[in-house]
């Protein structure tokens, strides 16, 4: 029996539009409901996942930024793992041809969240993302002068194959032994992917084990459903694992359950199956 089902948001739970679709909608209602607890687990920070969370309905939680922070939907804070500024300084200068896409982000309210060096506001890669956070990003030169504190994490965004580099050489590092997390999410239809830097042990998968056990929930009794390699982690964890249809052929490899794609509502068809239906 599914007691804890933790969803991820982008290419999962909303389809290519950044919509959720009214069936996964109603699903999840029909699994709160039914006394299932929901977690959203994104690389997202609290203010950039909001829009979604008012459109799903019931009590939830969030593990935000691939589990360094966990909050409520009212965005009371209830887990939060810093990654100290002087691990955050030492990952910049690994770095320096990426400076342009170099952010470093802090779990504050409103402006300062998202700290770029410059901000080109009509990138063609990055302007809607700009646009719709622009309360939540300042700028700040030389970009490690914003280290004034401990951040949530470092991230850097670009093009696939470059990324890809970067996370395999931060990867491989001396740092990712003990002082931080590297987290890759790839969405190979825009070549585009996001390298996250954490506080070590940090993931979707740690965050999802720690709520779970706080809650007293076996990991036999979770479902995680999800689409990328930052997933990963919390699909190791979960007894009931399952892929989106549109996940990245490397995580199909795996054997696990595979939905409908995020454009076929497979979250809808996941919790019919796995939560609700006779395979619970």
């Amino acid at each position: 029996m599914i007691r804890l089902l933790a969803l991820d948001i982008d290419g999962t739970l909303l389809d290519s539009d950044g919509h959720v679709p009214e069936a996964n909608r109603v699903a999840i209602e029909r699994a709160t409901d039914a006394g299932v607890e929901l977690v959203l687990a994104t690389g997202r920070r609290y203010d950039f996942a909001r829009p979604i969370v008012d459109v799903i309905p019931g009590p939830l939680i969030l593990i935000l930024s691939n589990g360094a922070v966990v909050k409520t939907r009212d965005g009371d804070t209830l887990m939060r793992h810093l990654l100290p500024r002087a691990v955050a300084r030492d990952v910049l200068s690994q770095a320096p041809e990426h400076r342009d896409s170099a952010a470093v982000i802090f779990d504050r309210p409103l402006e300062g969240q998202v700290v770029y060096e410059t901000i080109d506001w009509e990138h063609p890669r990055h302007h809607r993302f700009f646009s719709s956070n622009r309360p939540f990003l300042s700028e700040i030169a030389p970009l490690e002068d914003c280290l004034t504190e401990d951040p949530v994490q470092v991230m850097f965004s670009g093009g696939c194959a470059q990324m890809r580099t970067l996370y395999d050489r931060l990867e491989s590092s001396d740092g990712a032994a003990g002082d931080y997390t590297v987290a890759l999410t790839e969405y190979l239809h825009r070549d585009f992917s996001l390298v996250d830097i954490v506080r070590a042990g940090c993931s979707k998968g740690s965050a999802l084990r720690e709520w779970a056990g706080a809650r007293g929930v076996p990991r036999e009794h979770v479902m995680a459903v999800g689409d990328n390699l930052n997933d990963l982690p919390m699909l190791e964890f979960a007894g009931r694992p399952v892929l989106m249809g549109n996940a990245l052929d490397e995580l199909k490899t795996r054997g696990w359950a595979v939905t409908s794609s995020n454009d076929e509502a497979g979250v809808a068809r996941a919790i019919e199956t796995f939560v609700l239906g006779k395979a619970s």
